[in-house]
Parts: structure tokens; sequence; C-alpha cells
């Protein structure tokens, strides 16, 4: 959907037998959106109508509706309805009452750094669970991000061109599908893409949120296309600690992009810095509105590590996918503008230039980034009896535990894992300040954002406890694991409140070795201590 851009008035007749049109809120790139009333239900509504002289697919209606309604996340749009009007399909959606990203940014107020990561993790949040479900959304932009008053819910919405991955960058018109100065590279190039298309969008919207502009605006067309595919990326300074996770998004080449794991870990970093610094009282008018908004727990919803393992070749180049995006370099047919044309022709040559940003961020096959300086390295073995088939370890983060013989230490940022021999098994420990609503609030909020953060997310419980007298919660779930070959994982995990810190204990093996992880697990734990004391106190 386009930006609210006032009263102007539209017809006010009955569609649908109930909902009855009021004024016009935007026009977005398929269709013109009204405020309407729900008359059966009584409530305000949203409904989005297709537009009569812009050769919009009726179809194409009817296929955001179900693409739409198989996403349920607070983050994404909902569509309560698909009635008829004027011959053509009509959306009928929540009304989100407030203006857009694109609104606020129009008026001159640019996010501050922490209002822009707090934005991040929302639109991560969305875009994980539109990918959980292979619908890739293709138009991340200020336009399509709704700000809702009061409660400051960021909401993504306009899914008219999303697609599943693979779908080509134009139309079966040949018109340019997305708007070029927020679309990645590799959509340019009319190469295959993916999930990490919208992770370079999100990029874009990011540096505008906290600028007030996309990097790539340019005076024409053809020179916006040039400088996704070419120019030098510099993210202001004005950004501050988001730097890194920005130049890690805007990564030209996708297999190095920085993945939505690896954002989701330094947006909430970057949150809790910027929290922690600026103190309750150096609020600005915030997105949230209120400070109740900054009481929401920073996730930790994909506990997952991201161990250093072989990958499959398969992994590295799915199906020769590099191959098939050089070959379909020439399968594009023709623009609708002939400006168009000539610069997506000049941005095919594009695909042999490999273009690196400063910062340079390698991920994992899981998308995460390699932390700088993580270690790969065997466990430096700690005094005291342990029981058969366990070493004992003195961990340089300052606590001490029992792991299985063998296993070998790796971090990623404040995460340490100890991994057995066979890299399917590995014991996560985290060490934190305490986020606000306390263990109980940091696992459900990481079980809701489960669905979007782990593909196949099932069978999940989350239940509030007592950990040695302590405040605590366990969360247990099976996911879809890393990959196809890998084959489904299961994850027990347990955190609790001590002394101001939040301690966090995990284990996660195939599903078939879930009982040898729930061991490893329970002699973790029973064996931690920290400071030179017992993690009772």
């Amino acid at each position: 959907m386009s930006s609210h851009n006032g009263p102007e008035q539209a017809g006010h007749g009955l569609i649908g037998g109930r909902y009855r049109l009021g004024e016009r809120l935007g026009r977005g790139g398929t269709g013109i959106v009204r405020r309407a009333t729900d008359e059966l239900l009584g409530r305000p509504v949203a409904v989005k109508t297709l537009a009569l002289d812009d050769g919009a697919d009726p179809a194409g209606a009817l296929r955001e509706a179900r693409v739409v309604a198989r996403i349920r996340h607070p983050h994404v749009i909902v569509v309560h309805d698909v009635v008829e009007h004027d011959g053509r399909p009509a959306l009928v959606m929540e009304l989100v009452e407030g203006g857009s990203l694109a609104d606020r940014l129009a008026t001159g107020r640019v996010l501050s750094p922490r209002e822009t990561a707090r934005l991040g993790l929302d639109l991560l949040d969305a875009l994980g669970a539109a990918h959980a479900l292979d619908v890739l959304h293709r138009d991340v932009k200020p336009a399509n991000v709704l700000l809702e008053k009061g409660s400051g819910r960021a909401v993504l919405t306009d899914f008219g061109i999303a697609s599943l991955p693979g779908a080509t960058t134009l139309s079966g018109t040949g018109v340019f599908v997305g708007t070029p100065e927020y679309t990645a590279p590799e959509r340019m190039r009319g190469d295959d893409a993916g999930p990490a298309s919208d992770l370079w969008s999100l990029g874009a919207l990011l540096c505008a949120a906290a600028t007030g502009t996309s990097p790539f605006r340019r005076d024409s067309l053809g020179a916006v296309l040039h400088a996704v595919v070419y120019d030098e990326i510099r993210p202001s300074e004005v950004m501050g600690p988001l730097v890194p996770v920005v130049r890690g998004l805007l990564e030209r080449d996708p297999d190095r992009r920085l993945g939505a794991a690896g954002a989701r870990r330094m947006l909430a970093d970057c949150l809790a810095a910027a929290q922690e610094a600026d103190g309750p009282e150096a609020d600005t008018p915030s997105i949230a509105a209120s400070r109740a908004e900054d009481a929401r727990p920073v996730p930790d919803a994909h506990p997952e590590p991201t161990p250093r393992q072989p990958t499959p070749p398969e992994a590295h180049d799915p199906g020769g996918a590099r191959e098939r995006g050089a070959a379909g370099a020439g399968r594009r047919g023709g623009l609708a503008l002939p400006l168009v044309a000539a610069a997506v022709a000049a941005c095919v040559a594009a695909v042999t230039v490999a273009v690196l940003l400063a910062g340079d961020r390698r991920t994992t096959d899981t998308g995460a980034p390699t932390a700088p300086g993580s270690s790969s390295t065997g466990p430096a073995a700690a005094p005291g009896p342990v029981p058969a088939g366990y070493t004992a370890v003195s961990d340089e983060r300052g606590f001490t535990l029992a792991v299985p013989a063998g296993a070998r230490r790796s971090t990623d940022g404040d995460r340490v894992f100890y991994t057995t021999g066979d890299g399917a098994v590995w014991v996560g420990i985290r060490i934190r300040a305490i986020p606000p609503g306390g263990a109980i609030g940091a696992m459900r909020y990481a079980d809701e954002s489960g669905p979007g953060t782990n593909r196949g997310y099932r069978d999940a419980t989350v239940e509030e406890i007592r950990h040695k007298g302590l405040p605590a919660a366990r969360w247990e779930f099976t996911w879809d694991g890393f990959t196809a070959a890998e084959g489904p994982r299961h994850t027990v995990d347990l955190c609790w409140e001590q002394a101001g810190t939040l301690y966090d204990v995990w284990a996660s093996a195939p599903v078939d070795r879930a009982d040898e992880a729930r061991g490893y697990f329970d002699t973790a734990l029973g064996s931690f201590r920290t400071s030179g004391r017992t993690s009772g106190g």
C-alpha cells in the first residue's frame, strides 16, 4: 500500500453487502486503498480495490489475498475478506491507523538508531514468517511499512507482487516488478532470487529510515540501476552502530550477504546498547510512541548455533544456481520503457563483476555471520569429578561445566558452543543482562518468533519454572534443521535469572539423538558454575 495521503473522498457505496467505502487512504502499485466500515461487525477496515485504469490483473488480487492469508504474524497486514467491486476482487484488510514510514520520512522526521534497530527487528520477523512459507515480498520499501499510531507497531503490507522463490524480476508483459532503488542487484540482473533479495531491500530501507533517503536514490532510473549494481556503497555515519549490519545486508553477492539470524542478533545488540546508553529518560519521539514498547524483551528467537561444520557441496551452489543465473541473463523480455531496457541491459554485464563491500562479512550456510575472533578449539580442562564420557571445562567467559568428551569449542557473538566430534550435537551457553520481561518473557517472545526463525517450527512448549530456587523458563521445540540432508532437529533450552544476569543453556540434536542431547543438557545444567559459585547462588 502506498502512503496515507489525506481525505480525498471516494464513493461511499456498500460493497460485498457489508463494507461501506469511505475516504481514500493511498494508492499502491496494484490498487487504491480506502477506509471503510464493516457494517455487520461495526468495525473500521481498509479496502483495497483494483484501479480500473492501470491494467491490474484481477487474478493478482486473489493471489495476494491467498499469500497474505497464509502468513499469520503481528507485523504482517491481515486480510479479512475478499469481495467483488466493479467486477473485480477487492481485499478487505485490517485498518492500521497511522501513516507509513514513507509519510514520516516525507516530513523530515528520520528515525534514531534505536528506533531503526527496533523497526529492523520487527520487519525481520515479518519477512521470516513469509520466507518460512516460501513467499518473497519483493517490494520492501518505506511506503509498504505502516506505523500504527499509539502502539508504534510496524506492519508490512502490499504483498501485491509477492512471489515464490525463482520468480522473474519482470512481469509477463515485460514490466519491471518492484521499486528499483530498493531492489537487489541479483534481481536487476534477472538471476534467480531468494529470501536474501528481501534482506537487501531491508538494508536499503534501514538506510532510508535513519537518513531520510535510500542510498541508491539518483536523478534518473538508469542512474538508480547503475548505483544498485556498481556504485560504492557508503552507509552514512549518522547510522552509528547500525553501519555494520547495513553493510552486511547490502553485500552484492547474495551468497555472502548477511542472513536473517545474523542481522537479528546485530540489531538486537544495537537496540540493547542504545537503550543502555540513552537511558529511560532519553527517549525521542519513537516509533513505539510509548515506553511500554521498550518493555518488549530483546529477542533471542533463534538460539540455534552456527558452528563451523562441513557444508554439503549442494548447499554452496544449490542446483547450479550461478550457472542458471548467468545463462538466464539472455532470456528476459523487453521492458515497457526504453530507459529501463537500456539500464537493465547495462546491469546484465554486472553479472561478471564482483563488487565487494568494505568491512567484509562472511556468513555460514544458515545466514548467520561468523563473529570476528570466533574460535574453534578444544576446551580447556578444569579440575573436578565429572561423569564418565564427559570433560570438565573452564571457559574464558567465566563459567565451568561438564561437556561431552572430545567436544570442540566455538563462539558466535556472545554465544558459546561445545559441539560433539561429529558436529551433530551441541550444548550452547549465553550470558547477558536480564531483558525486560525476564526469563519467561524472553522465552515466550522466542516462541512467538519461532515459526519465522526456525523452518518447520513445531511441537513447541514454554513453561515458567524455578531452577535451583531461581526464576527460570524452559522451552522445547522441533524444527526442520539446517538442511534436508541433516533432517529435523530437537532443541531443549533453559534460562534463569541470577544476580541481574540471564544465564541460558540449551542443547540441540537430530531428532533421533534427542535423548542423547537431553543427557548432555542435564549434565551441563547440573555442573554449571560461575564466578566460583553454584548456579543456584
